[in-house]
This record gives structure tokens, C-alpha cells and sequence, in this order.
């Protein structure tokens, strides 16, 4: 396993409490759209066995071509000691990064695309959004959904509607209204429907679109392959 040291070249304040942290590219270091990484603070890996509170699984957020890593997320005031050390972080101090894999990559299969996200799970969908529109190859359109409860909406440039481009964007800030939308999205049986966010909003959306009648093949989850059969694995009958 490689581990890649890179320092903080910009942090940028998205919202009152959600950061993206820009990092310099190391070389050999390479990513495509939809990518997570394991990124860790410094003395992660100073004793015998790697210290799991200085390790987080975060998404990428940026375009290689963009030359920078960014990675978002949120800080809020009663945070883990992970957090509580990145809030801390300056330009120039340096960080790991590990292990990265995208398991939720733009499929190219001629069907309308689907993002559905909660808060910051907007930021494994920018580079999607922004590889759609570098090349809309074998895609229909995409349309963006995502539910932020503190109304401080995310990456508003990046997902501002297009209908030139194929691409819509909605924003809502609570679940009724997120769901209803869900429900009305998946009146589509050919889509795709990506799905980002905490494991209990995935299950939510998974138990919405099966009872539309979306099946499991169209459901795409950031998750590892046998963690998807178990999220996927949900029962109509129950």
C-alpha cells in the first residue's frame, strides 16, 4: 500500500461549518470521478498498529484536470477528535492520503442518471457533474437531488440547472419534500439512481425506490461490492 504525504495548498469556507481542503497533487497520484480516499492526519501511522481516529473515508470532490484533491466536509462545534484536529489544520501542513477506489463512477449506458444526496454527500457527485459536462457521452440528461436541512447548499455554481446541458438541479430542505421528489424520479424505470449519504438515508431511499418499482441493478450506493448486496438485499415483502 502507498502512502501519498501532501501539504494543504487552500481551505475554503463552503458554509458555516463545511470546509473543503485543497491538496497539492503527489506525483503518481490519480483518481477518476466518483473516488473516495482514506485521508489521515500526521501520526496515524507512528505506533505499531495504525490509529483509526486520525483515518477518515472521504470522498473526492475534485477533477484531476482541476490539479488540486479537494476534499469537503463538515465541521460542526461538537465534533470527533478527527474533526477536532482537521478544524485546527493551516495551509502548509500536511496530511495522507490511501487507498483510493471510486465505486460509484458515471455509467455511460444511454439512460437518464439520478443523484440523490444528503449535505456534503453533494461532493462525491461534483466531479460527475462536472465529467457529464466535459463529455455527455451515452447519457440522457442528469438530474440532482439533494436534502440539506441547514439550508447552506452546497457547490451552487457546479449544480445550478442547465437544460442546454441536460441537467437539472433541485435542492430541499426537509424530507417530505425530498421524498416526494424521490417518489416522482423513480416514475423512471430505465434510470439510474445513484444514492450518497449516512447508511440510514441509504436505506431510506432504497426502501422508496424498490416500493416505485426501481430495481436493484439501477441503484448505485458508494459502497464496497459486498456492502451494496447488503444494502440492496432489502425485502418488499417485509
Amino acid at each position: 500500500m502507498q502512502i501519498y504525504w501532501t501539504k494543504i495548498s487552500k481551505i475554503i469556507e463552503e458554509s458555516a461549518d463545511v470546509k473543503t481542503y485543497m491538496l497539492d497533487c503527489p506525483e503518481g497520484f490519480t483518481w477518476e470521478e466518483g473516488s473516495h480516499t482514506h485521508f489521515a492526519l500526521e501520526g496515524f501511522n507512528a505506533g505499531d498498529k495504525p490509529n483509526r481516529s486520525l483515518i477518515r473515508h472521504m470522498s473526492i470532490s475534485t477533477l484531476p484536470h482541476e490539479n488540486s484533491i479537494g476534499i469537503t466536509t463538515r465541521i460542526r462545534e461538537q465534533c470527533s477528535e478527527f474533526k477536532a484536529i482537521l478544524r485546527r489544520l493551516e495551509v502548509g501542513n500536511e496530511v495522507a492520503i490511501f487507498k483510493t477506489h471510486s465505486n460509484v463512477p458515471l455509467k455511460r449506458e444511454d439512460k437518464n442518471v439520478y443523484l440523490l444526496s444528503s449535505g456534503v454527500g453533494l461532493a462525491t457527485f461534483r466531479p460527475l457533474v462536472l465529467d457529464y459536462f466535459e463529455r455527455a457521452d451515452k447519457v440522457n440528461q442528469i438530474h440532482s437531488l439533494n436534502i440539506d436541512s441547514s439550508r447552506d447548499f452546497l457547490f451552487t455554481t457546479t449544480f445550478a440547472s442547465a437544460p442546454d446541458k441536460k441537467f437539472t438541479s433541485q435542492f430541499t430542505d426537509n424530507r417530505q419534500d425530498y421524498y416526494e421528489e424521490v417518489k416522482k424520479l423513480a416514475a423512471d424505470k430505465e434510470g439510474l439512481f445513484y444514492v450518497v449519504g449516512s447508511d440510514e438515508f441509504l436505506v431510506q431511499n432504497i426502501e422508496v425506490l424498490r416500493e416505485q418499482g426501481v430495481k436493484p441493478e439501477q441503484i448505485m450506493l458508494d459502497k464496497h461490492q459486498h456492502q451494496v448486496a447488503d444494502f440492496l438485499s432489502y425485502d418488499l415483502s417485509m
